[in-house]
C-alpha cells in the first residue's frame, strides 16, 4: 500500500531541505549563507476514512484531507438521522396548568 490517495492520486514528492545561517540584510545583517542542502520528502496528509461509494457500497480508503475538505468524497453515516414526529411528547399534567393560571 502505497503512501498515495485513492481519489487524487496525490503521492510523496522529492525535493530540498536548505539549512540558512546569518541575519538578513533588510533586518541588519551583513545576509545569509547556505551552510548545506539535503534530500527531504514531502508525504500527502493521508487518512483512513469510512466512505460511501456512489455504487451505494461503504468502505476505507486512504484519503488526503484536500479531498476530505473540498468534498470529493461522502463519509459514510454511522447512525440513522433523526426524524422528526417519531417520538411521542409526554402530555402536560393538569395540576401544573391550573397553578400557574
Amino acid at each position: 500500500m502505497a503512501r498515495q490517495c485513492e481519489v487524487c492520486g496525490k503521492s510523496v514528492q522529492v525535493g530540498n531541505s536548505v539549512e540558512i545561517r546569518g541575519k538578513a540584510k533588510y533586518l541588519g545583517g551583513v545576509g545569509t549563507k547556505v551552510t548545506g542542502i539535503t534530500r527531504r520528502k514531502f508525504v500527502p496528509n493521508l487518512q483512513k476514512v469510512h466512505v460511501t461509494l456512489p455504487s451505494g457500497q461503504n468502505t476505507t480508503l486512504r484519503v488526503c484531507v484536500q479531498c476530505i475538505r473540498s468534498g470529493a468524497i461522502r463519509k459514510t453515516v454511522k447512525t440513522k438521522p433523526f426524524e422528526l414526529g417519531t417520538a411521542k411528547t409526554p402530555a402536560k399534567s393538569k395540576s401544573k396548568a391550573k397553578a400557574t393560571a
